[in-house]
């Protein structure tokens, strides 16, 4: 019984004395925080995605709060957050809402195999063992889903056919797909977009080889570039590249494209 009451009082007084020093210590490194920075977070939806640039939504906070990151940084929180994080700072913000979109149409139907890949499925694996993914297009969707385990609001799945499908709704444009595709494939542009998107990134500059790669490849035929009258569209690097201030979003390249390359909006 004394042994069972002197351990309780032990046990006691050593809990007593660890809380007073704890007291004491929480007073000595005690480090101040800036209201505005806890006023930001609160505003933040807590995905801690990354999309920022910055290392969660406590990093993006203080850096905002520093001046260092725009009010309209949280690409996850889209407009709406950005609004209440330009009003904790005071500022007038016009936010934008991104969306992602694949510069691939390499399907399993179009896209020719190089062989029979029994590696791990991952396609910055097989992207760092050289191979440049399991199709003939070197520059291709390799489709083995990096950027779907990489999107934490789930808006992205692998289809049928070998290639991510982004749903529109659940997607917020954060950029994490887009960080995560080593083939650099996904395009974080505004949702409300105008005018035709590229959707492949083949830069091969053998055009006859291509085709026999890919059906819906780009083969640098320049109409597109030709066909425009505002002179929006450039070929660089063998891919057409849109100036969406030149472009009235007529359509006309679209319509002359003979392998369906250019689409118009974010589809």
């Amino acid at each position: 019984m004394n042994t069972i009451l002197l351990t309780f009082l032990v046990s006691a007084g050593l809990a007593f004395l660890l809380g007073i020093l704890l007291g004491f210590f929480k007073k000595i490194f005690f480090v101040p925080v800036d209201p505005t920075v806890e006023k930001i977070r609160e505003c933040l939806p807590g995905a801690n995605c990354g999309g920022c640039g910055y290392p969660g939504c406590d990093g993006f906070a203080a850096a905002c709060a520093a001046g260092k990151a725009p009010a309209d940084g949280c690409a996850a929180g889209g407009p709406e957050v950005a609004k209440q994080v330009g009003a904790v700072l005071g500022v007038e913000v016009k936010a934008v809402k991104y969306s992602a979109i694949l510069a691939c149409r390499g399907s399993k139907a179009c896209a020719q195999p190089k062989g029979f890949y029994n590696g791990v499925k991952s396609c910055a694996a097989t992207k760092t063992m050289g191979i440049n993914g399991t199709k003939m297009c070197n520059f291709g969707c390799i489709g083995f889903g990096d950027c779907a385990a990489a999107c934490k609001f789930g808006a992205i799945t692998i289809g049928e056919d070998g290639l991510p499908i982004f749903d529109a709704d659940k997607c917020t444009g954060c950029g994490s797909c887009a960080a995560a595709c080593p083939q650099h494939l996904i395009l974080r542009m505004p949702s409300d977009t105008k005018g035709p998107v590229a959707r492949c990134s083949n830069r091969n500059p053998n055009k006859a080889a291509i085709l026999k790669q890919c059906k819906n490849g780009c083969i640098k035929c320049g109409k597109c570039e030709r066909t425009c009258k505002e002179g929006a569209i450039k070929l660089e690097n063998g891919v057409p590249v849109v100036d969406y201030a030149k472009c009235n979003n007529c359509g006309e390249c679209v319509a002359g494209c003979p392998t369906g390359v250019l689409v118009i909006g974010l589809v």
